[in-house]
């Protein structure tokens, strides 16, 4: 018994010794889609032995540049279709391969005790006096930036609310402005906007869509990759019912 005993460890020993690691699919998203991709992460490797997912995030223009400049990732998530557009012609991914993903949403997020009841119209909680710091992405890396101002110039409001506005690299850090209180007021994503911490300490309502040019959101398998096969199956998760039902649940729209 004791001789059995000992083969079975040794045989287990052997197995474990012997398994392959798993694959890492490198993915570049992104800021606004932590929170969805943690959770499509999920799902994705649950059903999928032997893949794992590393996930980067940042802002779509810096994740580029990075791209640009050799980064090893396999699929870059953008939060607009220029960025993957750009890889495209660059070579570094292949001709025809950019597919949309989701739709993204503007909101404009205040502090609650710069809500007034009843609110007023839309832009001019921003006119208040005590709302001295407006949080937005930086627009010349995020696609959410550009959203916000070109939604401000719509407003007729940018020239007037331009010494009050703070640039943060991308849209979650954005966010973590508004979170920390070192903005009293932004325009984020919904997704961002409808994290749990924003949630408790203010109130957000969607910015009209035709004050903004569309925030359609596409990505790219990068020529690169060490892992094609893995990674075309993390896009078919990602586009498919199971991914798509994850990321309309945390307020995007379908692509």
């Amino acid at each position: 018994m004791k001789l059995r005993a000992l083969l079975t460890a040794l045989c287990l020993v052997c197995a474990v010794a012997g398994a392959a690691p798993p694959v890492q699919v490198a993915v570049a998203a992104a800021a606004d889609l932590r929170g969805a991709l943690e959770e499509i992460k999920a799902g994705f490797e649950g059903g999928q032995p032997g893949v794992q997912l590393q996930l980067s995030f940042g802002a779509s223009g810096s994740l580029t540049a990075q791209i640009q400049q050799g980064a090893p990732f396999d699929v870059f998530l953008s939060a607009d279709t220029g960025f993957p557009e750009q890889l495209q012609k660059a070579g570094l991914a292949a001709p025809g391969d950019v597919f949309p993903y989701a739709t993204g949403s503007l909101v404009l997020w205040v502090r609650k005790a710069f809500v007034p009841e009843p609110a007023p119209e839309l832009w001019k909680l921003l006119e208040q006096p005590g709302i001295q710091k407006i949080a937005i992405a930086n627009p010349q890396l995020a696609p959410y930036g550009r959203a916000a101002e070109a939604a401000l110039r719509h407003a007729g409001s940018y020239d007037r609310l331009k010494p009050r506005l703070v640039f943060a690299e991308n849209v979650a850090q954005a966010g973590l402005f508004l979170q920390t209180g070192a903005a009293e007021a932004g325009l984020v994503s919904f997704a961002q906007a409808d994290q749990p911490a924003l949630r408790q300490a203010g109130s957000f309502w969607p910015v009209p869509a035709d004050a903004y040019p569309p925030i359609r959101q596409a990505g790219v398998i990068l020529q690169r990759s060490a892992c094609p096969a893995q990674a075309q199956a993390f896009r078919a998760y990602l586009l498919g019912p199971a991914g798509q039902a994850i990321l309309v649940r945390r307020g995007y729209g379908k692509p």
